[in-house]
């Protein structure tokens, strides 16, 4: 597998364990204590963390840090963006669109130089 596939892959589900760390106890504890909460998002993040680090030290090897940080952001929004709407029932937001064009701004800018 090429490393440029395997970092998105491993980013793109890294984001989905981060997502559900950072806001899915906002639905589904939101009666348990906070320490419970954080011990949950902790043992979440665990996960995230072990597809996140080797995703990212593969990716150093085919993008710079700058081109990794955006990518990042771009996958950061793709995921956060089904999961507010779909999972947390968010309503659609035409600041997803312009937030998605800042960002192709940002990807085009950072990859540029490539």
């Amino acid at each position: 597998m090429n490393a440029t596939f395997s970092t998105v892959i491993l980013l793109v589900l890294s984001n989905i364990f981060m997502t559900f760390a950072w806001y899915g106890h906002l639905k589904h504890m939101g009666n348990k204590p906070l320490w419970t909460a954080i011990m949950v998002s902790w043992f979440i993040a665990f996960f995230e963390y072990c597809l996140q680090v080797p995703g990212n030290r593969i990716g150093a090897t085919v993008f710079t840090l700058p081109q990794l940080k955006i990518l990042q952001e771009v996958i950061t929004l793709s995921v956060f963006v089904p999961f507010a709407v779909f999972h947390m029932h968010q309503p659609v937001k035409l600041d997803y669109v312009w937030a998605g064009l800042c960002l192709m701004g940002a990807v085009y800018f950072i990859f540029r130089s490539a």
